[in-house]
């Protein structure tokens, strides 16, 4: 029998190429984490003197003043909006979603509005916020903002991400300056982001980045910046954040991921995931109706992505039915498919174990392989994707 965890409980043993996504785990948790979680969880501590100690470490790596371990950026970005809205009223606190002041508006690019697997705004609705969206999708300018900024406005969120419309919105230096004229405070939602110092050394008051997607820790969030918007967050622990706590577990394993951090040969994963796409982009080179382009992460993350680029008359496929099959095949592989319908995928090589970056190689093959040697186009009607897209999960647990 396999000594795969997976498939000894009845899992599937997929391949991520996806990238730091939630729904497959996120990411390969490091040893240091690991061994930190194992030595602490047999024994008892008092939490909020171990956040006492994980604060100093997120302010050493962030620049940050302080800094605090919660479930997930999700949480973070509800508990940062919290504690602009309520301060250290306790009583506030205890109240939230509902808000004794008027002051709970929190200024958002409509641009930025998008979903990580829930919707950014409702993070924002969690804490009581009322979201006020600024310019239109694809643009906002100065005036937009200026204008939205009331007495009302608690807080103005930014978010950084590949999901975010990325051309014709505010930049956060100007985002941050605008908010800052008008004494609101900037909340930049960088879950995904590598750099950990730019967005506070950019003007943020605070950053929320997650502790288990590019740092390899357990399933986690960070908040950082200034010290009293940190504290008033922390403080949410005792009213919403409670729905967000984590354990002894999850607040060492931080520790010990971004302690890694500081060590991490970054330029040597550098080195070998570039290898990983050029192999990847050899078997496909060649192919007919298959255009493989390595290109860098859209917000300057220090990594690239495979884009495989599918014309269905001359492969035989359609890029959605190629991400399905290989998402069906043995071994699954998951590819990055959230442009598909406009004909490609990306291969992200950051989540790979030694090894499987030949098999996902080999699977590429052979799908393209069995669709040449079709006599007929595979290629479903993209509308067959939206309209079964959430069938497995309306019908869980069955």
């Amino acid at each position: 029998m396999s000594d795969d965890i997976r498939t000894k409980i009845g899992l599937r043993p997929v391949i991520n190429v996806s990238g730091t996504m939630t729904s497959l785990g996120a990411s390969i948790v490091v040893p240091e984490a690991i061994a930190a979680m194992t030595a602490i969880l047999p024994q008892f501590v008092e939490i909020n003197d171990l956040q006492r100690k994980a604060s100093a470490v997120i302010a050493r790596l962030t620049g940050g003043e302080a800094g605090f371990v919660t479930a997930s950026c999700s949480s973070g970005i509800s508990l940062a909006v919290a504690a602009a809205i309520t301060g250290n009223n306790l009583l506030a606190i205890e109240k939230l979603p509902d808000v004794a002041s008027e002051k709970n508006e929190v200024i958002l690019q409509m641009g930025h509005v998008v979903s990580y697997g829930a919707p950014v705004d409702q993070a924002i609705r969690l804490a009581g916020g009322k979201t006020v969206l600024v310019g239109q999708a694809t643009s906002t300018h100065r005036f937009h903002m200026e204008n939205a900024i009331t007495e009302k406005t608690a807080a103005a969120v930014y978010v950084v991400s590949h999901h975010v419309v990325n051309y014709g919105l505010l930049h956060l230096t100007e985002f941050v300056e605008i908010a800052h004229a008008k004494g609101v405070p900037v909340i930049v939602d960088a879950a995904s982001e590598y750099d950990l110092k730019l967005f506070l050394a950019q003007g943020a008051d605070i950053v929320l980045y997650s502790g288990h997607k590019f740092l390899g820790g357990p399933t986690s969030g960070i908040v950082t910046g200034k010290k009293e918007l940190v504290r008033n967050a922390f403080l949410q622990n005792m009213g919403i954040g409670r729905g967000m706590k984590v354990g002894k577990e999850s607040v060492y394993g931080v520790m010990a991921a971004l302690e890694a951090w500081e060590k991490r040969d970054h330029s040597g994963i550098r080195e070998r995931e570039t290898g990983y796409l050029n192999l990847w982009k050899q078997t496909l080179d060649g192919r007919p109706g298959v255009t493989a382009l390595i290109e860098p992460d859209p917000t300057n993350n220090p990594l690239d992505r495979l884009r495989v680029v599918i014309s269905a008359q001359e492969a035989h496929i359609s890029a959605w039915d190629l991400a399905a099959a290989l998402g069906r095949g043995n071994p699954p592989v998951i590819v990055r498919d959230h442009e598909v319908e406009h004909h490609y995928f990306y291969l992200d090589p950051c989540n790979l174990h030694p090894g499987q970056e030949t098999i996902v190689a080999t699977r590429l093959g052979e799908e393209l392989d069995k669709a040449r040697a079709s006599n007929e186009i595979i290629a479903t009607p993209i509308e067959n994707r939206s309209r079964h897209r959430f069938d497995g999960v309306l019908n869980w647990p069955d």
